[in-house]
């Protein structure tokens, strides 16, 4: 298998959280690993603010990677998020996204890509019109899809927008995380059917406290 390395550490987890405090710092860390997979012969998909796509060609381009020519040959995917992770309305779908996930993991395998390397960028959630009340959900559960296939994700939070709370809840849906340019094991991660079940708990205090 291709070199898998992310801020100069190799990994072998597949669900990534990454904070940043800024686009620089965001892709002075992450355009190595976006060009390894490149010219690895891997697939890469990144998913962003529609209004920052080309702003992030142009990001590529400088890093030299001709992305025109990347994406003209279906090696690299750029999206927006209406379409991945935001539905034509504007709301989130976690099984929507689930199925769309596997979907594009099973469609790189067959057209003989060796792995596919995914980038979102997860500012969609501030302007989501449902508040994105499934994100923490489909963040643990994303991490059987993406182990299954052996594909890794990368989760683009900006920290000048999250609460503590926040922070903390997303750690927990990471096996993996990077702050501050540098990769680590997370001790906070919680299994999948742990942290649904803590969820599902919190939704029945919720709903008991507004029936009150």
């Amino acid at each position: 298998m291709n070199e898998l390395s992310l801020a100069g550490t190799p990994i072998e987890h597949f669900h990534v959280c990454a904070f940043f405090d800024s686009r620089e710092q965001e892709y002075e860390v992450l355009l190595p690993f976006l060009k390894e997979a490149l010219e690895q012969g891997e697939k890469t998909v990144h998913i962003l603010n529609p209004q920052a796509l080309d702003g992030h060609r142009q990001r590529l381009s400088e890093a030299g990677i001709d992305a025109h020519a990347c994406e003209a040959c279906g090696q690299l995917e750029l999206k927006p998020w209406q379409g991945a992770y935001l539905d034509e309305d504007g709301a989130f779908d976690k099984d929507r996204m689930l199925q769309n996930l596997s979907e594009l993991c099973e469609t790189a395998a067959a057209d003989g890509y060796p792995r596919v390397r995914i980038m979102g960028n997860m500012d969609w959630i501030f302007a989501e019109k449902n508040g994105a009340k499934d994100l923490l959900a489909y963040e643990a559960e994303v991490n059987e899809v993406l182990s299954r296939n052996r594909h890794p994700a990368i989760c683009v939070y900006d920290t000048s927008r999250l609460s503590g709370s926040m922070m903390m809840d997303l750690l927990r849906t990471h096996p993996l995380t990077l702050i501050n340019g540098i990769v680590q094991e997370n001790p906070f991660y919680t299994p999948a059917s742990e942290m649904l079940e803590e969820l599902r708990t919190r939704e029945s205090r919720h709903h008991a406290t507004d029936a009150h």
